[in-house]
């Protein structure tokens, strides 16, 4: 059903920026100024408070961004509904996944799906664990995949697949010459690690933190944002990262790096599922049955 002034308003409530909203929903900024303007005039309302550079909701603009979220949700029931009397499923889907599921797992998988669903909509926010919680909170994504250990009481958490992150050195490195290590050399060796809110340096802490050490007790180099950033680092410094075996297995195979193994010490992790509590939409529960028999 046609609620574009809707899905336009509920777009710039959640991102409270006329330009993100333009660009989620690939039309204008002055389109997305035209349909709040004539929501607001259908309305009789004042929606949003303009400030210098912020974008704030009335009271009147609460009260219709609840409404709006309920009539959104509808519509995709209504469709996907619809959708499953023809065997044929349509409309759109927000994923989130943290960055090593993003990069390394997903896509693939999504390109099955779409193979299959042709008539779905699929997009895809990459970002850190922390960052794709948020996001699932604002109700910018129907349903999130994240590493990393954390439990935030508002999100339901569905085990996916299990993970493990290891220590790699890259093979034109003196490291690599290398088999085996201590948890009291690893101690002194120079490391390179992911950033604060990701969820592989969260579960690296908590395994750490088991053994009685502690984030300042590393010789850490740096912190980069992406895994892929670590890769081109350790491929011009003789030092340690750790990462998720699935990040670097080609690389393993094809001998440009190799996994020093710590001894008595394994980083483990299982990979979440994530969505609000209660239930969800058809499309997301779908995509999550797909996804899941694709590993089965």
């Amino acid at each position: 059903m046609s609620n574009f002034r809707l899905k336009v308003f509920h777009s710039v409530a959640v991102h409270l920026n006329f330009t993100k909203a333009a660009e989620e929903l690939y039309i204008s900024q002055p389109a997305v100024t035209k349909n709040i303007k004539e929501l607001e005039t259908e309305l009789d309302a004042k929606l949003f408070d303009r400030l210098s550079n912020n974008v704030a909701l009335t009271e009147a603009g609460r009260i219709v961004f609840d409404y709006a979220e309920h009539v959104l949700e509808l519509d995709k029931k209504l469709a996907f509904d619809l959708s499953t009397l023809k065997q044929k499923y349509a409309g759109q889907l927000k994923l989130g996944a943290s960055t090593t599921i993003g990069q390394y797992i997903l896509p693939s998988i999504l390109a099955k799906f779409h193979e299959r669903h042709t008539d779905i909509a699929l997009m895809l926010l990459n970002d850190n664990t922390e960052k794709i919680e948020r996001a699932l909170l604002r109700n910018e994504i129907d349903l999130g995949i994240v590493e990393g250990s954390s439990k935030n009481n508002q999100i339901k958490y569905i085990p996916f697949i299990k993970d493990e992150i290891v220590a790699i050195a890259h093979t034109s490195q003196p490291l690599s010459e290398q088999d085996e290590i201590s948890l009291s050399e690893l101690k002194s060796l120079p490391l390179v690690l992911r950033e604060a809110g990701s969820g592989s340096l969260e579960v690296i802490l908590k395994k750490l933190k088991e053994q009685g050490i502690r984030l300042q007790d590393l010789h850490i180099l740096m912190h980069l944002g992406s895994t892929e950033g670590i890769k081109t680092y350790l491929a011009n410094s003789n030092c340690l990262g750790l990462i998720s075996i699935n990040a670097v297995s080609k690389e393993i195979a094809n001998g440009k790096f190799k996994v020093i193994d710590i001894k008595d010490f394994e980083i483990e992790r299982m990979f979440y599922f994530i969505h609000t509590h209660g239930k969800l939409s058809g499309l997301a529960e779908m995509f999550m049955r797909f996804i899941q028999q694709a590993h089965n």
